[in-house]
């Protein structure tokens, strides 16, 4: 990509996207990931270390994903309203914040309260990657964010790899502390990165008009973003009684899925009170921090946000949930069982790089649904007396839907969305990634029992051979895939 540029970040010309913005926006999107990955080989030292049994340690897993799950549309609405690079300095801050807390923690109440602020704090980066991707498209006027959407794609997928044996080498040099120590220099070189690159002026809704105004220029500023509404006036448009709303709705909602059990039913009436009043405040509301109106005219939008769902039932019932069966199963060690899992990563990023560079979305996301159903029928074959290059044969075959649907989705939702609410609705795809992976916790819990045993192991495979079904007819019956499309992704590549 030849990057033709006149001086002046207001008024710059260029061929094609800004590379310089790619450090901070992945450095950014895989704080999440990293953490998400990392705290898998740590519950054991931490629960060894506090004298906390695993029912507890679990929370530090559930706490960040609740506080992302939520987290991610809220900040998304505000980056849609203020622009990217205020909230990603600011939840960006707060990872190293989070980061201080957790290494200095006495206990595992104050382990879980940074996990919490670590959920809210990584919560910017990928909404902000979608909000400068369709800042960039504007400036240039090339609407193809495939190779930067690829490149967010594989960055994650690597930090999927290399976080458990990230984590197991600084527990090793530093114990399980140094896995929550790691954030704070993360944290400096992100925002460090975000003062430095990300545009002051460059919002979602910016549409430069390449005079180089400066920010303060109120009549130019109003030519750049088509709305023209003061920033003493962005505050009004914060619908903070529906966020709220919505949190109740979520909170409860998440808490009953990851433990399912008929004694929690009042979680499920507050789901549904809260989900009520939701709707009629965003429906009243002049500006919603979720326009129904608009989401609910939105099909193809919404048949994404249901693939998503049932896309990461099926992938986090395989991370989780075949992995249990491979150490308990099967008879492998820990070790062991996470080396069979890097086939899956290694392949997905593979299939990323390639796929990354080719038009459209529909065919992506058919041969990921294929895969999936191809990977769940196989696993219906496996025994405890399988040999090894079958499980490693499951993974292979599971990475590539693994490369293909997150990347699709993205694409999607990028191309679906209104353009003035990107963020919120990338943010809004997280929270269904994230019940999909509360279902699938769920799932595998009610599938294994006390013992992850082959027996269990079908069920569960039988349960996500259905998610996997109903993703195929998702995409085989939606005709506007078609529109969904990365065109020239090969010519905005980095």
């Amino acid at each position: 990509m030849t990057d033709q540029r006149t001086e002046g970040r207001g008024g710059t010309a260029t061929a094609g996207f800004d590379r310089r913005l790619l450090p901070p926006m992945m450095l950014g999107s895989v704080l999440n990931p990293i953490n998400s990955t990392i705290i898998a080989v740590t519950l054991v030292p931490i629960g060894d270390a506090l004298g906390v049994p695993p029912s507890q340690t679990a929370w530090l897993v559930s706490a960040l994903y609740l506080a992302t799950a939520l987290g991610q549309p809220v900040v998304g609405r505000l980056i849609d309203i203020f622009g990217p690079r205020r909230l990603f300095l600011v939840s960006t801050s707060l990872v190293e914040v989070a980061g201080v807390v957790g290494t200095l923690a006495p206990n595992v109440g104050v382990l879980i309260a940074s996990r919490v602020l670590l959920g809210f704090g990584t919560c910017a980066g990928y909404p902000a990657a979608m909000a400068l991707l369709r800042s960039e498209a504007r400036r240039t006027g090339q609407d193809s964010p495939g190779g930067v959407l690829t490149a967010l794609a594989v960055a994650n997928q690597t930090i999927a790899v290399i976080g458990p044996l990230l984590g197991g080498l600084l527990i090793g040099l530093g114990g399980w502390r140094a896995t929550f120590a790691l954030n704070v220099p993360l944290a400096v070189a992100a925002v460090l990165l975000g003062l430095l690159r990300l545009p002051k002026e460059a919002g979602t809704g910016a549409k430069k008009d390449g005079t180089g105004a400066k920010e303060g220029d109120t009549g130019t500023k109003e030519a750049r973003t088509g709305e023209s509404p003061q920033h003493g006036r962005r505050a009004a448009q914060l619908d903070l009684p529906g966020m709220a709303l919505f949190a109740v709705m979520l909170v409860s909602l998440l808490l009953f899925l990851m433990n399912l059990h008929l004694r929690d039913w009042y979680l499920l009436v507050i789901a549904a009170a809260a989900s009520a009043a939701f709707a009629a405040r965003e429906l009243w509301a002049p500006t919603p921090f979720i326009d129904l109106r608009v989401l609910g005219g939105n099909t193809p939008l919404l048949v994404t946000y249901g693939r998503a769902l049932v896309a990461y039932v099926v992938a986090y019932s395989f991370l989780y949930g075949f992995t249990q069966w491979t150490e308990e199963g099967f008879g492998l060690a820990p070790f062991h069982a996470g080396l069979v899992q890097i086939p899956m990563f290694l392949v997905a990023i593979g299939v990323s790089i390639v796929s990354g560079r080719r038009k459209g979305v529909r065919g992506k996301l058919l041969v990921g649904a294929l895969g999936q159903v191809v990977a769940c029928v196989v696993m219906l074959t496996l025994t405890g007396d399988s040999p090894v290059w079958m499980l490693i044969l499951v993974a292979l075959i599971f990475g590539v839907p693994q490369g293909l649907n997150s990347l699709a989705l993205q694409n999607s939702v990028y191309f679906q969305a209104d353009p003035e609410r990107t963020a919120s609705s990338a943010g809004l795809l997280r929270t269904f990634a994230y019940i999909g992976s509360m279902v699938a916790s769920s799932t595998t819990a009610a599938s294994f029992g006390q013992r992850a045993d082959t027996g269990g192991m079908h069920h569960l495979a039988w349960i996500m051979l259905g998610a996997g079904v109903l993703y195929l007819l998702l995409t085989v019956l939606d005709r506007t895939l078609g529109h969904a499309t990365d065109e020239n992704a090969l010519a905005d590549t980095p």
